[in-house]
């Protein structure tokens, strides 16, 4: 019996399928997110124009590259469909792919992986019930190592060539961007994809195999900075500090450390959903810090995560580092100067209105709330709200699971232990990994969709703040 979601969310659609999208491709990066890591930081240190050039070292930077970060892509890939099964024959289909082409095959990978771990489950599917009694592990092995090599076959001899020439095109098209001078503008299209949680599927399910490919041929990638340049979100924070009002102005100061300095952006997400104007500040900053880099060749080795300034600067190859600050700093100044113009335009009257349409909203919505679960029970049979007694386990979820939800969770641990609910466990995870015996599960309004489709059976709570949210001290109320 299914609890319905609180605050459900309506149309939307198309949004969610390409959440669920980039959400997949990210998901096949972010879990290697350390190897990546690794090899910039070999790749930094060890190459003829790195901080200690060495060239037996350097030997290392090639293969891990082409072979390692590719396999275990595709590992990851496999692996999200079917299990460790799906994720073996998902690496075997990807060593096709990585031998059949001179290039790194990221983009084969993440074809590669995902179709070995569902071809094999579809043959485990089909041989289900039909294996007789001891012969268990042999068909298993079997079917296996004769699915990953005719699918390696298959990769190197079709998919492979293919999948290079749709990369070296894309390139191409990239570098004609490039030479034109055209960069800044996909701030444009990166920055509002940004605030609809769609970062990581950009930054990691699309710019960061682009900039793994540039690095690889030149040391560094300015593709590695056009998501996670921390100079817009900063700017915004930093206006708000400075010339904001009320709960915004108070809260920005802490903001500004934890999207800085711990490069969890998606704090600031919230101070421009408030205000969708500031939307053309960041913009604004992005383009700026986006010419920037490209005006002063910056770039880094590998893709910074989080986008703190700490990795930025790490991920800097050796002379590199003040291009990278420069764009920051450009950024975030643009940011702020538009941001402080558009909130100085916002009468002391409005952000009053705003303010009290907030705390009314959040007074109402629990009889909001409880009239759509009453339409809801009556279409679909199921339970409105856990019973305060049989929670066990919240949730928090995000797109990645380890920046807003981090935040929430602790916050909300915080507030369980001061109300002495320390026997409910709080845990945070990415939509794609919430548990099944997740009793309540917390997400912005803008994931909550998904996080029902991939958790029917908890109740779901939709919120605007991870750091700060009235649905905390109502649920901790609830609950006591």
């Amino acid at each position: 019996m299914g609890k319905v979601a609180t605050n459900n969310q309506g149309s939307g659609g198309l949004r969610v399928s390409v959440q669920k999208f980039g959400r997949f491709l990210s998901a096949m990066v972010m879990p290697n997110i350390g190897a990546f890591i690794a090899w910039g930081l070999i790749t930094a240190l060890f190459i003829p124009t790195g901080w200690l050039p060495n060239e037996s070292l350097a030997k290392l930077v090639d293969p891990t590259i082409k072979y390692l970060l590719p396999l275990l892509i595709g590992y990851t890939g496999g692996k999200m469909i079917h299990d460790v099964r799906g994720g073996v024959v998902g690496a075997i289909a990807t060593m096709g792919v990585i031998v059949g082409t001179d290039i790194p095959m990221f983009m084969g990978a993440m074809i590669m992986g995902p179709i070995g771990g569902w071809v094999m489950k579809k043959v485990d599917q089909s041989l289900e019930g039909k294996i007789k009694s001891g012969f268990e592990m042999l068909v298993n092995n079997f079917s296996a190592g004769i699915l990953g090599a005719l699918l390696t076959l298959l990769a190197f001899l079709a998919i492979g060539p293919v999948v290079e020439g749709l990369s070296k095109a894309l390139a191409a098209g990239v570098q004609v961007i490039v030479n034109a001078g055209l960069l800044p503008l996909a701030s444009i299209f990166i920055e509002p994809a940004k605030i609809l949680f769609l970062n990581n599927a950009i930054n990691h399910g699309i710019l960061s195999p682009i900039g793994l490919d540039e690095a690889s041929k030149v040391g560094k990638s300015i593709f590695f900075l056009l998501e996670t340049n921390p100079g817009p979100g900063l700017g915004i924070l930093l206006a708000y500090w400075l010339v904001g009002r009320g709960n915004a102005k108070q809260s920005a100061p802490g903001a500004v450390i934890i999207h800085f300095f711990g490069g969890i952006h998606e704090i600031y997400f919230p101070y421009i959903l408030m205000n969708p104007r500031l939307i053309l500040a960041v913009i604004g900053g992005g383009m700026a810090g986006v010419f920037t880099f490209t005006l002063l060749g910056a770039g880094l080795v590998a893709p910074p995560s989080p986008g703190s300034i700490f990795a930025l600067s790490a991920m800097a190859p050796r002379g590199g580092l003040l291009p990278v600050w420069a764009g920051v700093i450009v950024a975030t100044v643009v940011s702020f100067v538009i941001a402080s113009a558009l909130l100085k335009m916002s009468s002391k009257n409005e952000d009053e209105e705003l303010a009290k349409a907030t705390e009314k909203m959040q007074e109402l919505k629990g009889k909001k709330q409880q009239a759509v679960e009453t339409e809801e029970v009556a279409a679909t049979a199921t339970a409105s709200q856990i019973a305060a007694s049989d929670v066990k386990k919240v949730v928090f979820s995000c797109d990645a699971g380890m920046g807003s939800s981090a935040m929430g969770a602790a916050a909300l641990r915080k507030k369980f232990k001061a109300a002495g609910l320390e026997e409910i466990t709080v845990i945070n995870t990415a939509i794609n990994d919430i548990p099944t015996d997740a009793d309540i599960v917390i997400t912005h309004k803008s994931l909550t969709e998904r996080a029902v489709a991939k958790a029917p059976e908890a109740e779901h709570i939709s919120i605007d703040n991870f750091l700060n949210s009235p649905e905390y001290d109502n649920l901790v109320k609830r609950l006591s």
